[in-house]
């Protein structure tokens, strides 16, 4: 059965990937982008089912006005994948208030205002899967990009907790989480702030010179995300979290087990907290 897809941020990068795997498969697909000319290109994959719609997410007025349009001149959304977002990469002193606010505002809240846009819809029929491009940098952390993680962070959580809210709706939700991929993420995609404490250069200077001399070589190839993509949307119980690439799959297990061993060697103390008597939170 064929279906109507939303993706955000389908100029380039996965997003591309997705679309075009998506069209290929025979749906059809409505993409946003930032310029015309990105919105020309799109629309000539296949025309007359590559849609484009020029949308900048942080404007949260034009995301539920997108969305009502499609809904209305195109037809019932059944996927939307909220894929916008940018890499920061920056030592958390070095880097300011902006940055950070910036970061937020297109890696959380223009994926928050997606998702709310297209959820009413999706719950009143009843069907429909929503995913979120995260990162294995929402399940781990490494030095150099604390402001991208916490936006990362933030929508793993977020999208977890819809998809226990809308469960009984008959609606699916997916965090997918890559690895690195070959993509423009660490390249011209990503914003880096201005190296100024000299302390951090032993942290940070291998992490960017690695960063920068394997974009290009990531190991991750994006059309074989895109099938993962739509294999998990046949199948009747899709992961919540959906973990891409043999790299994320190492880093992220080496992460969960060093945060159960800390838990594990603190319990003691973490119990000792406790009134005697008091109530259990269920689950």
């Amino acid at each position: 059965m064929t279906k109507l897809f939303l993706i955000t941020g389908a100029s380039s990068g996965l997003g591309r990937a997705f679309a075009e795997a998506a069209l290929q498969a025979g749906h059809t697909v409505v993409g946003t982008v930032r310029k015309q000319a990105d919105a020309a290109e799109f629309e000539q994959l296949q025309p007359g089912k590559s849609l484009a719609r020029i949308l900048d997410v942080t404007d949260d007025d034009a995301v539920f006005q997108t969305v009502d349009e499609i809904e209305a001149e195109v037809g019932p959304i059944d996927v939307v994948i909220a894929n916008a977002g940018y890499g920061h990469e920056g030592v958390f002193e070095e880097s300011t208030m902006a940055e950070l606010r910036a970061q937020f505002e297109v890696n959380v809240f223009g994926v928050v205002a997606t998702v709310k846009a297209v959820l009413p819809y999706l719950r009143r029929r009843r069907r429909g899967h929503i995913l979120g491009v995260t990162s294995m940098a929402g399940l781990i952390t490494v030095p150099g990009t604390s402001f991208y993680q916490g936006s990362k962070y933030a929508v793993e959580g977020i999208l977890e907790t819809v998809g226990k809210e809308v469960a009984p709706f008959g609606v699916h939700v997916t965090a997918i989480a890559p690895g690195s991929f070959r993509t423009d993420w660490a390249g011209r995609s990503m914003v880096r702030t201005v190296r100024s404490v000299p302390d951090y250069d032993q942290v940070m200077n291998p992490v960017r010179e690695h960063r920068l001399a394997a974009s290009g070589k990531q190991l991750g190839n994006p059309r074989k995300a895109a099938e993962a993509v739509l294999h998990v949307l046949d199948v009747p119980n899709p992961p919540a979290h959906l973990v891409l690439g043999s790299d994320a799959l190492r880093l992220i297990a080496n992460g969960r087990a060093a945060v159960d061993k800390e838990i594990s060697e603190w319990a003691e103390l973490s119990r000792s907290t406790d009134f005697p008597d008091g109530a259990q939170l269920p689950g």
